[in-house]
C-alpha cells in the first residue's frame, strides 16, 4: 500500500510533494520541507516571512474584541474578521463565513491593485487634465491678446468719435478674461485638491502595506470609485468680434460687439483609457493529473517549434525548409517552403494570424500573407533565431552574433527595432553564447527566455531588468535541466520544456516550482493556446514527431 495515500501520513511539502513540511511561509500560505526553503527564498522571494509549521496560526490577526483571541474566520454579512468568542455571542448567526487568510489575501490583492489604479492611470489622469486646463488659460491669454488688437484696430478707424464705445468694449473683454480667469482656476485648483487627496491615498496604502497589519487591510475601504469620477471639462465658448460699416449714427450698437460667451462643463469631457493588456481571466487551479487529448503525427523532420493558430489548429516547423499548418484531426491543411530555401529558426504569430518566421542563415525575419513571403527585417552580424509575439503585437526574437560570442534578445514594434536586451546592471550578459533560446512574454509583460546553454530560464522585466532565473529543481529531476521550448498561460505561468527529463514545468510568475507534468517524450517546442491548453512537440524520432494537445488546468 502506498503510505502517501494513507490517512496516517505525514503532511507534505506543498513544492517537491515528496518530503515531510518543516515550515510555512505566511506570504504565499504554502508548506515547505527543509529542502524547499533555501530555493523558495532565493531571488524575488527572499524576504517572505518562514516561519515553523506549529506557529503558523500566528498569522491569523488578532480579534479587536477580544485580545487573547486570533480571528480564523471572516462574517461576509458584518465584513469583519471574528475569533470563536465573537461566533459564540450570537452576533455573527446565520451570517456566511469565510476563511479570514483568504479574504486577507483578496484584501490584499484588491489594495494592491487599487494602488496600482491609482499610479499608473488615475493619477497620471489628473495629471493630464492640470495640464490640459493651463493649456487654456496660455491659449486663452493669447486669443484676448488678439481680440484686444482688433478691437484697438477698429477704434482707430473710427477715430475719437468712438473712444467711448472703444473704451466700453475693452472693459467687456476684459471684464470677459477675468470671468475665464477665474473659472479655470477654481477648476484647477478643485482638479488639484482632488489630485492632493489621491496622492495621499497612495502614501496610505503604500503605508498600508509596508505595516502588513492584517486588520487595517481587512477594513480597508477602497475610494477608487470616487476617484474614477473624473471632473467635468470646462469650455470656454470665445466671442468673436465683429464690425458693421454701413451706419455710422449709432455708434455703440455699429462699432461692433462681443458675440456670446460662457464657461460651462462637459460631464463626459475627460475619460480614462482601458489598458491594452487584457485583465487576468479568473484563478484556475491546475490539474492533478494532466491529461492528453490530442494527438497529430506531423511526419517532419526533427520537428522543434510549434504555434497555435485559434484552438484548432497548429503551424510547424523543423530541420527540413518547409513550414506546415494542421488541424487537431491530424489533417495537413498547408504547406509552404520558406523563401530562401533554408531552414528556418522559429515561427510565431501576429495577433492579425499572419505568420512571422525567423531565417537564421539568411539573416532575416519574414512574414507570410496571402501566400506569399516578404522578408521585413535583414541583418549584419546577427542571426535572428527564436521569436514570439506580445500582447502589444510587438516582436520579441532572441538573436546571437555570426561568430556564436554574443546573444542578446530585440524587440520590434512594426518591423522596427525599439528594445535591445542583453546585459545586467553590473554589466554582464543575461544570456550564453550562441543560439536556442525560446522565448515568450507572460501576463506581467516579463520577457522570459529559455536558455539551453545555460541551463536556466532567464526572466526580465519590460524595461529588461533581472528577475530571478531559474536553473531547476534538484528533487523534481534526474538529470540535468536541459529547458527547451517556453511559453505562457493565462494566470502568467511559465511553462518549461525539459528535453533530458521528459517533462515539462508549471512555474509561477516569480519562478517558484508548480507542477512537473511526466511522460512526455523527449518535449521541444511548446506553445498555449487561447484557452490555457498547452501543445508540445515530442522531439523523440527523427521523422515521426508528435504534437500532443494537454489539459492541465
Amino acid at each position: 500500500m502506498n503510505t502517501r495515500y494513507c490517512a496516517q501520513d505525514v503532511l507534505r511539502c506543498s513544492v517537491c510533494k515528496e518530503d515531510p513540511l518543516h515550515s510555512y511561509c505566511q506570504l504565499c500560505h504554502i508548506n515547505l520541507c527543509t529542502n524547499c526553503i533555501e530555493s523558495h527564498l532565493s531571488d524575488s522571494n527572499k524576504h517572505h516571512p518562514v516561519v515553523p509549521y506549529q506557529t503558523k496560526n500566528n498569522n491569523y490577526p488578532p480579534c479587536p474584541q477580544h485580545r487573547d483571541r486570533h480571528c480564523e474566520d471572516f462574517c461576509e454579512k458584518c465584513d469583519v474578521p471574528v475569533c470563536s468568542n465573537c461566533l459564540s455571542s450570537g452576533k455573527h448567526n446565520r451570517h456566511t463565513l469565510s476563511d479570514v487568510l483568504q479574504k486577507l489575501r483578496e484584501k490584499t490583492e484588491d489594495l494592491k491593485n487599487d494602488l496600482k489604479e491609482l499610479q499608473d492611470r488615475i493619477r497620471p489622469k489628473y495629471e493630464e487634465i492640470v495640464t490640459d486646463l493651463r493649456t487654456q488659460e496660455a491659449s486663452l491669454d493669447t486669443y484676448c491678446a488678439e481680440l484686444t488688437a482688433a478691437i484697438v484696430r477698429e477704434g482707430e478707424d473710427w477715430h475719437r468719435k468712438i473712444d467711448i464705445v472703444v473704451n466700453k468694449r475693452l472693459s467687456e473683454a476684459e471684464e470677459m478674461k477675468n470671468k475665464y480667469h477665474t473659472a479655470l482656476s477654481k477648476h484647477e485648483k478643485d482638479v488639484r485638491d482632488t489630485a492632493s487627496e489621491i496622492e495621499q491615498s497612495i502614501l496610505d496604502l503604500e503605508k498600508m502595506l509596508d505595516s502588513n497589519d492584517a486588520f487595517l487591510i481587512s477594513v480597508y475601504e477602497s475610494r477608487n470609485t470616487e476617484f474614477r469620477s473624473f471632473p467635468p471639462r470646462v469650455l470656454v465658448t470665445v466671442p468673436i468680434f465683429t464690425s458693421p460699416r454701413d451706419n455710422k449714427e449709432q455708434l455703440d450698437q455699429l462699432f461692433g460687439s462681443l458675440s456670446g460667451s460662457d464657461v460651462k462643463t462637459d460631464e463626459n469631457g475627460y475619460t480614462m483609457e482601458e489598458p491594452e493588456i487584457p485583465t487576468s481571466p479568473p484563478f484556475k487551479p491546475l490539474l492533478n493529473q494532466p491529461r492528453t487529448t490530442v494527438c497529430i503525427n506531423i511526419g517532419q523532420t526533427w520537428p522543434n517549434s510549434v504555434a497555435c493558430l485559434g484552438d484548432d489548429k497548429v503551424w510547424t516547423c523543423g530541420y527540413d525548409n518547409s513550414i506546415r499548418l494542421y488541424n487537431l484531426q491530424n489533417r495537413l491543411l498547408k504547406s509552404l517552403q520558406t523563401k530562401s530555401g533554408k531552414i528556418p529558426g522559429d515561427i510565431a504569430l501576429m495577433r492579425s494570424g499572419e505568420l512571422v518566421y525567423t531565417d537564421p542563415q539568411a539573416r532575416g525575419i519574414n512574414k507570410v500573407k496571402n501566400k506569399k513571403i516578404k522578408e521585413m527585417v535583414r541583418f549584419k552580424g546577427w542571426m535572428p533565431f527564436n521569436v514570439c509575439s506580445t500582447f502589444s503585437d510587438d516582436l520579441l526574437v532572441s538573436m546571437c552574433s555570426v561568430d556564436y560570442s554574443e546573444s542578446k534578445v530585440v524587440r520590434f514594434s512594426d518591423f522596427t527595432e525599439t528594445q535591445t536586451v542583453q546585459f545586467n546592471n553590473d554589466g554582464t550578459p543575461l544570456y550564453s553564447p550562441g543560439f536556442g533560446k525560446y522565448i515568450t512574454e507572460n501576463r506581467n509583460l516579463d520577457i522570459c527566455v529559455s536558455d539551453g546553454n545555460a541551463m536556466a530560464v532567464v526572466v526580465v522585466s519590460r524595461a529588461g531588468k533581472l528577475r530571478f532565473r531559474y536553473t531547476g529543481h534538484p528533487s523534481s529531476a534526474t538529470g540535468p535541466f536541459t529547458p527547451r521550448g517556453i511559453a505562457a498561460d493565462g494566470q502568467s505561468q511559465i511553462l518549461v520544456a525539459d528535453i533530458n527529463n521528459h517533462c515539462v514545468y508549471v512555474l509561477d510568475s516569480d519562478g517558484a516550482l508548480l507542477r512537473k507534468m511526466c511522460q512526455i517524450t523527449s518535449p521541444y517546442g511548446i506553445c498555449v493556446d487561447s484557452r490555457d491548453n498547452l501543445y508540445v512537440i515530442e522531439w523523440n524520432q527523427p521523422s515521426m514527431g508528435m504534437v500532443r494537445k494537454i489539459q492541465y488546468m
